[in-house]
């Protein structure tokens, strides 16, 4: 009697943690093998970290006894499906982190300490409960340069988790701006972004003040000021004009000139790379 032969791997596939049928239980087997079990504890701290990976993880298990004594219902049944494909897009991310730490190299110790762990828990629970892709995805960014330099502080870099969590796309839109062209006005900002500009009484308008004012407040950027040879900030040169102005300054301001602090600088480098080159690459 000849033996079945067992399917083949080919090993020039990609790896991902969810790449199967919700009917099996087996997102987690990879841990075991492959480049995943060097990075075991990095996994382990990425899903330990969202509450309902736990619990899909168990309805996975005893999906096919289920089936078989015919108790499953529609409605687990469905929950199960929409949560498994939460669990395929939370396995490529880990795919697509462990992957830029290989490629970095040099990284195996810090990715096994539990400084950079603490990391990936607060930063996966940030990435399960980002409402868009391009949080998720800066997330992601983020905690892969963390584990290959080492340009800025742990407490920083959980600061740069925060400001993904708290700020709005449109926040990271006039921070690709001013990234991109250092010393730009408010009106070349907005001109950039949106195009024809509003009324001053506008709701766009106030929206376009309030995120400058968020950034700002948040020391992610400031308007420009002269330094001196040692980098000390010059006093700004009084104004020679007199009497009140007639009108306030508009939102859309074309003579204040704005540009990154370091620590936006070090935002920026840290978790958007797709728009800047490494620093000192």
């Amino acid at each position: 009697m000849s033996d079945e032969l067992e399917p083949t791997r080919n090993d020039s596939e990609p790896e991902t943690l969810a790449s199967t049928d919700p009917g099996r239980g087996s997102e987690l087997e990879l841990l075991s093998g492959g480049r995943h079990a060097k990075y075991r504890r990095f996994v382990l701290a990425a899903l330990g970290s969202i509450p309902w990976v736990g619990g899909l993880l168990g309805a996975i298990s005893g999906l096919d006894a289920e089936k078989a004594q015919e108790r499953l219902n529609s409605l687990h049944h469905q929950w199960i499906q929409e949560h498994h494909e939460r669990l395929q897009e939370l396995g490529a991310a880990i795919s697509e982190i462990t992957g830029r730490l290989e490629s970095i190299g040099g990284a195996d110790e810090r990715v096994q300490s539990d400084e950079y762990l603490g990391l990936v828990r607060y930063g996966f629970r940030t990435w399960d409960h980002a409402a868009t892709s391009e949080k998720r995805k800066l997330v992601q960014q983020l905690l892969s340069n963390a584990g290959g330099t080492r340009l800025v502080s742990d407490d920083v870099v959980r600061l740069f988790i925060e400001w993904i969590d708290k700020y709005h796309e449109a926040h990271f839109a006039v921070i690709r701006e001013i990234h991109r062209r250092p010393g730009i006005t408010r009106f070349d900002i907005w001109q950039s972004i949106r195009g024809s500009h509003p009324r001053e009484s506008s709701a766009e308008a106030d929206l376009f003040k309030l995120l400058i004012r968020d950034l700002s407040t948040g020391s992610v950027i400031r308007q420009h000021r002269e330094t001196d040879y040692a980098g000390n900030f010059l006093p700004k040169k009084k104004s020679s004009r007199k009497g009140a102005p007639k009108k306030m300054k508009s939102a859309f301001d074309d003579s204040e000139q704005y540009e990154l602090t370091e620590l936006g600088k070090q935002f920026v480098h840290y978790a958007m790379t797709d728009l800047v080159p490494r620093i000192g690459g």
